[in-house]
């Protein structure tokens, strides 16, 4: 499953600190300013289900999970986003930009977490009904460089130390190299404004669409 013809459905990536978050409104200010109507989301969050799950995930300490249980939530918050999110938006016609997807299921807890990623896209794929991102963008970076951005106390993933880190951004430059039809890989070392430039002109290109960054 994809989106419709009208809609698109963006997803970016990357280890934490690697600036995502702050490139989602460039990006979608960039988009409305062309005429598309845009829905920002994050996984796991943006419902309340979702939003519940992310605090047992990242932010309760007291709960330890084994990589399968932590998988097996990620994609339970996931399939409600998809529900009342995801697939709803790209009905309409908008463009989804979310904030992760599968893939960071596939790299934090297959490759970095020790499970099989083959199986993880198994489940994922009945906890998404089949969707796929129209496009990936994977904000690449060093891993010492990342942790050096985060300026708040680190969650429970950010707190699994270096080898876990450089293991995650390892996973992800595979996955990016398996589908290079799909995913983009952004330098995300560069100043910021460079960073949205990148973003804009690989949206821009992916699905011929003239925008611009602001």
């Amino acid at each position: 499953m994809t989106s419709t013809p009208a809609a698109r459905f963006i997803v970016l990536e990357g280890i934490d600190g690697s600036g995502k978050s702050s490139q989602i409104a460039p990006l979608s200010d960039a988009l409305r300013a062309a005429g598309k109507r845009v829905v920002t989301c994050r996984d796991p969050g943006a419902t309340a289900a979702g939003d519940a799950i992310r605090s047992i995930l990242l932010h309760r300490q007291e709960i330890t999970l084994s990589a399968t249980a932590e998988m097996l939530l990620y994609m339970a918050a996931r399939a409600q986003l998809v529900a009342e999110v995801i697939v709803p938006a790209l009905n309409r016609g908008d463009w989804v930009i979310s904030d992760r997807f599968l893939p960071a299921n596939i790299v934090y807890q297959g490759y970095a977490g020790g499970l099989d990623p083959d199986s993880i896209r198994q489940v994922g794929e009945v906890a998404t009904g089949g969707l796929q991102p129209d496009l990936v963008l994977l904000l690449d970076i060093d891993p010492a460089a990342a942790l050096s951005r985060i300026e708040r106390p680190l969650d429970k993933l950010e707190n699994r130390g270096a080898d876990h880190r450089s293991r995650l951004r390892d996973g992800y430059r595979q996955e990016a190299a398996r589908r290079p039809d799909r995913w983009v890989v952004i330098d995300a070392a560069q100043p910021l404004p460079n960073v949205t430039g990148q973003i804009v002109h690989a949206v821009a290109g992916q699905f011929h669409v003239s925008i611009e960054a602001r």
